[in-house]
């Protein structure tokens, strides 16, 4: 049996823009380029595992290659469902876009349900950890919303300079700014509510009298901390509003003019019915005496100002630093005594002691909490018909809060007297409505930066010079894609019940976005360079598309995906939102990319065959000389006639199919044989094609290569794109030996200079950092920190104790807080009392009653008589209380037991009697305790009258706090300290058997910071090794696993380190980032890893064939991400820029010079080895066999499903177009040529190769034999023959035929000079087949292959 094999050349893309003049010596063509020429595709030879994992493993199979079949055969799977995915999506591209479409739109209706979360607690404590089980703990036994909050107000100099405050005019500014603020009312519910109202004010003793009870319901005022209560004007911040009027006292007396000892004097005289023995006793233990009466005045001469002043008569200024120094004291004296740390911050004090100097003084307002409030007014007729709720007092503690801050910020703004002084204040609500703006997801930067990426994606991917294979549309509709799905994947995240935050509003959507068109822009540049090409079949091309991108794609989606899920396994709320909010959005983006974007794809290639123009679908595309494809597109290039094949030499063709200008004519140098499809092209050469570099290109293979030029100059057609920029000089650059050198040393030393800085990085977050310079909480925060970091905390004791039988326990633990070098301390350098020994001392000043009126007589063990005192008789309903309910009354107990014995200890029994007692009839120093035990203990009123000895008895504690004041916080390391030494002692004492814990805002905001780290580092763990399993399992390869992760743990690292240069601390945002820093970086490395495993040859020729493939994506990916994220460098928030902006800036620029620089150099050096490695040891793998022809009246009723295996020939799909080409009715001068008389553009030498799927173990024996002559005749009728044969001899042979088509003619013309080129090619072939091939042998799926494309 004779054969002839044909062959033919195919148009070399070269560039449109004109030819690029260099000097050379020697021309090589790029093996991309050889290919081009020959109508091969490059990839399935050169990139076989990318193209065709399927081919690959055959050729392993056959023993032709070698490499990692685990890989290919999974790559096979992969490729094969994604291949089909794409046919069917192909097939049905609007029901698939409109389906797509539609179930996207209804999961961004879940938006609607999205809720965001601003509260602290909720957000950055463990979930099941510690501090979660204490706040749980506080919340069942104190109930939400309780406890009181504070509304602050520091005033500091004007110019900021550090000017002192210690001048009568400054405390004046300050006292009229506090009694600006005292005077805020807010109009709620047709309710007038002020301070008054809202506060939290002492506690007084009931003595069921009606109007002494409203007595002292008026004129016992809020509390309030502030330094004026050093001197007579504090009076005037008390009130009350509407003067108090005693009976047979007059009216008038307000806390300016109340000497309160003198008072109660004078109503004894007036023999009122009224225990004034207790009165007197209540307001000695509170240490209420004159009040402010005997206080200096800061203006003498103030008509107010009370005659008992000592400076009144003086009229001068009293020494202000003096008065200050050891802090200030309330009415009550004894419980309310504000240390100097407190009011008065930025001192500096004598050799003596005194304060000579202060930069900043402070007034604190306390306000009752939502619950507080609620049942203080639930039972009184003000709210009766207002359906008094709990959320209602919280609407009207915000509204008050909110006008509080407006109201000083007027004052300040209006009055001469605050000029020269700056005002702050200070309100939760006003910080948690800033809290709540900056969670706000912003719109308009969002908007904004998705507009710069779809004006990027519109530039960066348009074709001007051919409009109808400009893919801007593509691009803009593949942004528009990706935006509906991030807000599809968020309205999802809404629906399950993930609630929103900081992060994910500020963060997941430009995240989300910048890895969704990074695989767009992988999708897009895959199609662009399947469509330059020539193997593609119209109805497969999405197929094939998604074939070669798709794995890739789908590989570092799961890989982020399962990393992002991975560190949700960190318990912190705010950080498992982000990981599976973005987790949720990467797989949202793999499925639209795989799905919805092949149908918009597919729509798009039905423009190009309808040869529309971009974007304006309505214009037909006019094509100029210097596009692409123009000759395989566009339906107006010149129609091909098909000759007979003979033997030519190829011609460097610029992308229009038409010789170049200036390039000269490349020729065989090899012995092949093949004969080559005639044409004739007119050429004007002007000069010589650059030399190219042998060492560089040694992958010319056995095809072609270009032969040198005759002159020393030497033109480069070439259009300037990434690729091709990856291709002939980065590439080439990145791998020369000094740069490699230069490029490990860099990143050594980068690597070092990142752990330099990260271990500046600091634990923290300034408040001042999250609110906008210009409002009033910045001035605040900033003047708070740097003058008195004052806060409150409790030492919270829970039951499961026996509080009776341990007091002695309970006395060291709160003595064991003086070590505590931030908490605030009396002036004799110890604790305030707390409530044990506040019990104690009431107890103790019963007892001596007891005892003074027991030695005079007055009272007895069986009775008290009429003159005794009110503390012995209850001190005796005391002493005879047994403890047991059954026998509740022991009169024998009188003088045999003590209310409290010589060391300080309560008596245990009757313990939780003497405990309602003492909180029903010491409410002041119960109140001032701020011990809030629960249960509450039962109220207990006494009456000396009352001869009834029973008191009831309270249930056992099981909460109880302790309260302390903390200053000098100014940073989170001194707050973190602080933490680790009262954590320290909690341990201590948990220890030794009371259970207890710490409370208050440094715990709840900053106690993060003691495991931030660890659960940072945690995550990055969990995200890592996620990775690294993913690609194992994905490439089969632990080297290649180890190599990615490696490059995404320095990113890591190096971004820690900008982190540290930065200035920046390490909280709750930058840990996010780094998390995100790993999800970012896969698409940086995991596209080039790829790209670099499934080429073939050495490492220095997959390292540039990867960059080739993969850095135009990267490229655009990056520059998009970072166009969206450039609007947060104009957010009002500085927090936002220095936080988000800076460092995702800082993420993408390290992604890029990792991802494009490091990670080459480092694979060309220690790159795992390829999937595929030919047993020839060439550059490519043998070129497989095609599939035999078919039948020649098949091929005329079906020639437009013709394929080849493994890839298409131009011969298949037209000399001048694709498959599409013999339908298009633009084009009907393009003709079918059957298959067996059409050329192949195999090499002779692949025939002897047995189809993949056949199970033959016979031969086929070939023996070839190639004659090619050539003969050049010049216009003065001169010639000059050559001639050269090929012959390779077989074993055997059992026939023999040949052909000899007619000679193909080429005219050049030269100048006036024409030379005519005649070239003859014969070949000679023999072909034995031992053995027939049944079909029964055939693989199943490949015959129904072969089956359903012959019908």
């Amino acid at each position: 049996m004779a054969i002839t094999m044909h062959s033919h050349a195919a148009v070399m893309e070269k560039s449109n823009s004109g030819c690029k003049t260099s000097s050379s010596s020697t021309s090589m063509m790029t093996p991309q380029d050889a290919y081009a020429a020959l109508n091969v595709d490059s990839d399935l030879l050169t990139r076989t595992s990318w193209t065709d994992a399927r081919l690959a493993l055959h050729q392993i199979k056959k023993g032709k290659a070698s490499g990692n079949k685990a890989a290919l055969w999974l790559r096979t799977k992969l490729q094969w469902h994604l291949f089909h995915l794409g046919r069917f999506v192909q097939r049905h591209a609007g029901k698939v876009l409109f389906v797509g479409l539609l179930v996207l739109s209804t999961f961004c209706v879940g938006l609607k349900s999205a809720s965001i979360q601003t509260d602290v607690e909720k957000l950055w404590v463990e979930e099941g950890g510690r501090l979660e089980k204490e706040l749980a703990y506080m919340r069942r036994t104190l109930g939400e919303g309780a406890g009181s909050t504070h509304q602050i107000l520091i005033q500091t100099p004007s110019n900021g300079q550090g000017g002192s405050l210690l001048s009568r005019d400054a405390l004046l500014a300050h006292l009229r700014a506090v009694q600006a603020a005292t005077k805020v009312t807010v109009e709620m519910f047709d309710t007038t509510w002020k301070l008054k109202d809202l506060c939290y004010s002492p506690s007084f003793p009931s003595f069921d009298i009606q109007y002494i009870d409203q007595i002292f319901e008026n004129i016992f005022p809020c509390a309030i901390i502030t330094p004026l209560d050093c001197f007579w004007e504090g009076s005037k911040l008390l009130g009350p509003d509407f003067p108090v009027t005693v009976p047979m006292l007059g009216s008038g007396i307000r806390w300016t003019n109340l000497h309160p000892q003198r008072l109660v004097e004078s109503m004894k005289s007036f023999n009122f019915n009224f225990p004034f023995d207790t009165l007197d006793d209540f307001m000695k233990r509170a240490g209420i005496s004159s009040a402010y009466q005997e206080k200096p005045c800061l203006d003498p001469t103030d008509p107010e100002c009370p005659l008992s002043a000592p400076n009144k008569n003086l009229t001068q200024t009293p020494d202000i630093g003096a008065e200050l120094t050891g802090g200030c004291y309330g009415f009550a004296t004894k419980f309310m005594h504000w240390p100097e740390d407190l009011v008065v911050g930025g001192t500096k004090k004598n050799k003596t002691g005194h304060i000579v100097k202060a930069e900043a003084l402070q007034s604190i307002l306390q306000l009752m909490g939502e619950k507080d409030m609620f049942e203080y007014w639930s039972q009184t007729y003000r709210v009766h018909n207002l359906e008094w709720s709990q959320e209602k007092a919280a609407d009207i503690l915000h509204a008050w809060q909110r006008k509080f801050t407006q109201e000083v910020l007027r004052h300040a703004a209006s009055s001469n007297e605050t000029k020269n002084y700056k005002i702050h204040p200070f309100s939760s609500a006003s910080l948690a409505s800033i809290m709540t703006e900056f969670s706000e997801l912003s719109i308009i930067r969002v908007a904004v930066g998705y507009i710069l990426m779809l004006v990027y994606a519109g530039v960066s991917l348009v074709n001007w010079s051919n409009p109808v294979k400009s893919q801007s549309g593509l691009g803009i509709a593949g942004v528009l894609l990706v935006a509906i799905t991030v807000a599809a994947g968020l309205g999802f995240c809404a629906l399950i019940g993930i609630v929103f935050n900081a992060s994910t509003t500020q963060i997941v959507p430009f995240l989300a976005l910048g890895l969704g068109v990074d695989n767009m822009f992988l999708l897009t540049h895959t199609y662009a360079q399947s469509w330059d090409q020539q193997y593609r079949r119209h109805d497969d091309h999405t197929g094939q598309i998604l074939k070669r991108s798709g794995v890739s794609i789908l590989l570092s989606s799961v890989s982020n995906a399962c990393a992002f899920f991975a560190a949700a396994i960190i318990p912190i709320p705010a950080l498992r939102a982000f990981s599976l909010q973005a987790g949720i959005l990467v797989l949202f983006n793999l499925a639209t990319l795989l799905l919805v974007f092949p149908a918009i794809m597919s729509l798009d290639m039905k423009r190009r065959v309808a040869n529309r123009v971009d974007l304006l679908c309505c214009l037909a595309g006019v094509v100029s000389l210097g596009s692409s494809d123009s000759e395989t597109d566009s339906p107006s290039s010149k129609p091909a006639t098909i000759q007979p094949p003979v033997p030519v030499e190829l011609k460097k063709m610029d992308r229009c199919g038409k010789a170049a200008p200036g390039c000269s004519t490349p020729t065989l140098s090899k012995k092949v044989a093949t004969a080559i499809v005639s044409g004739s092209t007119n050429v004007q050469p002007q000069g010589n094609v650059e030399a190219g570099d042998s060492e560089t290109d040694p992958a010319l293979d056995p095809l072609l290569h270009c032969a040198p030029p005759t002159g020393a100059q030497t033109v480069e057609c070439q259009t300037w794109t990434l690729s091709k920029f990856a291709r002939h000089s980065y590439g080439r650059l990145l791998l020369k030996t000094p740069v490699k050198v230069l490029g490990m040393v860099a990143f050594i030393v980068l690597l070092a200079a990142s752990v330099w800085g990260m271990s500046k990085v600091k634990n923290g977050l300034d408040l001042t950092d999250i609110v906008p310079h210009q409002t009033s909480e910045y001035g605040f925060l900033a003047a708070h920190d740097k003058y008195f970091g004052f806060y409150n905390m409790y030492a919270v004791t829970q039951g499961n104790f026996e509080y009776p039988n341990n007091q002695r326990l309970l006395y060291e633990y709160h003595d064991a807080f003086t070590r505590v070098s931030t908490i605030i301390k009396n002036d004799d350098g110890g604790l305030p009392e707390f409530w044990l020994s506040l019990f104690r001392d009431w107890l103790i000043g019963l007892q001596r009653a007891f005892d003074r009126d027991q030695a005079a007589g007055c009272i007895n063990q069986e009775r008290w008589f009429s003159n005794a005192t009110d503390d012995a008789i209850l001190a005796y309903k005391l002493l005879v209380q047994t403890g047991h309910v059954d026998n509740p009354i022991d009169k024998s107990l009188v003088g045999q037991v003590r209310l409290v014995d010589g060391d300080g200890i309560i008596n245990p029994k009757a313990f939780y009697n003497y405990l309602t007692a003492w909180v029903t009839n010491d409410a002041l120093a119960y109140s001032a305790s701020q011990t809030s035990l629960r249960p509450q203990p039962r109220q207990w009123y006494h009456n000396a009258a009352d001869v009834e000895l029973k008191i009831p008895k309270s249930q056992p504690i099981i909460y109880a706090q302790l309260p302390f004041y903390l200053n000098n916080l100014g940073s989170t390391e001194d707050i973190t300290d602080m933490i680790e030494q009262v954590r320290g002692i909690c341990k201590k004492f948990e220890d030794r058997g009371l259970p207890n814990f710490p409370a208050g805002i440094p715990f709840t905001f900053w106690e993060q910071y003691l495991k931030l780290r660890f659960f940072l580092f945690l995550a990055l763990a969990c995200v890592l090794v996620a990775i690294f399993l993913v690609l194992c399992v994905s490439l089969m390869s632990i080297w290649a696993a180890t190599v990615a992760v490696f490059i995404l743990a320095a990113m890591v690292l190096e971004l820690f380190g900008v982190l540290g240069l930065l200035g920046i601390k390490l909280s709750a945002a930058p840990a996010v980032i780094l998390i995100m820093a790993v999800g970012v970086g896969v698409d940086f490395t995991i596209h080039i890893l790829v790209g670099f495993v499934t080429s073939i040859g050495g490492r220095n020729r997959r390292t540039q064939m990867s960059l080739e493939l993969m850095m135009a994506p990267v490229v655009h990916g990056a520059i998009s991400t970072l166009l969206s994220i450039v609007m947060l460098a104009f957010s009002d928030f500085d927090f936002i820029v220095k936080y988000f902006f800076y460092v995702l800036s800082a993420l993408v620029l390290l992604g890029l010079v990792n991802g494009l620089f490091f990670l080459p150099i480092l694979l060309s050096l220690v790159g795992p080895p390829a999937e595929v490695i030919p047993a020839s040891g060439e550059d490519r793998i043998a070129t497989p066999t095609p599939l035999p022809s078919p039948c020649m009246e098949r091929c005329s009723r079906r020639d437009h499903h013709s394929s080849g295996a493994g890839f298409r020939s131009q011969s298949e799909s037209g000399i001048n177009g694709n498959n599409n080409n013999n339908n298009n009715n633009n084009n009907p001068s393009v003709t079918y040529v059957p298959r067996r008389l059409r050329g192949s553009d195999l090499s002779l030498t692949t025939i002897t190769e047995e189809p993949p799927s056949w199970t033959s173990s016979h031969e086929i024996v070939v023996q070839p034999e190639v004659v090619v002559e050539t003969t050049t005749c010049n216009g003065n009728g001169s010639c000059s023959n050559s001639s050269s044969s090929s012959e390779c001899n077989s074993s055997s042979s059992s026939s023999s035929g040949g052909s000899t088509p007619p000679p193909l003619s080429v005219t050049t013309t030269h100048g006036r000079q024409t030379f005519t080129t005649k070239v003859t090619a014969t070949a000679k072939v023999k072909v034995e087949v031992h053995a027939p091939i049944s079909h029964s042998s055939m693989e199943p799926s490949y015959y129904k292959h072969r089956r359903r494309r012959d019908q």
